[in-house]
């Protein structure tokens, strides 16, 4: 699986040393890691992915100009047809829904022609960032064949949990892991060793 690190904001080019897979940058006033500043220099195996909520296209794009972002996280109530007029940046496109204990897969069919993945975190009072997982029980009923993020209250303390999930049929089109607040020491400040320890158990793959 591959390893997202959202919520970047203060320690970017510490997390960056790393080598996630993706580095999340925030462009949403309401977070408390809404991030207005530049981004430094990465390797360019790392992906930039900028998160928006219901923003309008002119905004993301010029953002996308900006930052020169390679992924577009779309976390609000964004249409399919919102959707595709994205995909003609050229960029990737992650669509995010979000589930308690249960979710009706169906609403995911018009996206599955206009977005490169679907996120998959957990339902709460805020779009992302609530810091607790949901049942990926629910994930057993995932129907379609297009690769999704797993996201929603990540941290150390799941990292049992997630060698379980790896191995049931749930999640064969689990293609990254989406962490962000269970790995800070504030908003949008890592904690470098946690991370590190984290990456080394769950997405190094074992030796024999």
């Amino acid at each position: 699986m591959k390893l997202k690190i959202c919520g970047m904001k203060h320690n970017t080019a510490d997390v960056a040393e790393l080598q996630p897979d993706y580095l999340g940058f925030i462009f949403y006033e309401k977070s408390a890691r809404n991030f207005d500043d530049i981004i430094p220099e990465l390797p360019s195996s790392i992906k930039k992915v900028g998160v928006f909520v219901d923003e309008t296209v002119e905004v993301i794009v010029a953002q996308i100009e900006k930052h020169q972002l390679d992924v577009l996280q779309l976390h609000g109530h964004e249409s399919p047809e919102i959707c595709k007029l994205l995909k003609g940046t050229n960029k990737e496109i992650i669509k995010v829904f979000s589930i308690k204990n249960e979710f009706d897969f169906s609403v995911l069919e018009p996206y599955e022609a206009v977005v490169d993945y679907f996120l998959f975190d957990t339902k709460g009072k805020l779009p992302g960032g609530n810091g607790y997982t949901f049942n990926w029980d629910v994930l057993e009923n995932y129907r379609s064949t297009k690769p999704y993020f797993l996201s929603g209250g990540i941290g150390l303390n799941e990292i049992e949990k997630i060698k379980e999930f790896k191995e049931s049929q749930a999640s064969k089109y689990c293609y990254a892991l989406d962490v962000n607040s269970k790995f800070e020491i504030e908003p949008g400040l890592k904690h470098i060793a946690a991370l590190e320890q984290f990456k080394n158990e769950v997405t190094t793959p074992q030796k024999f």
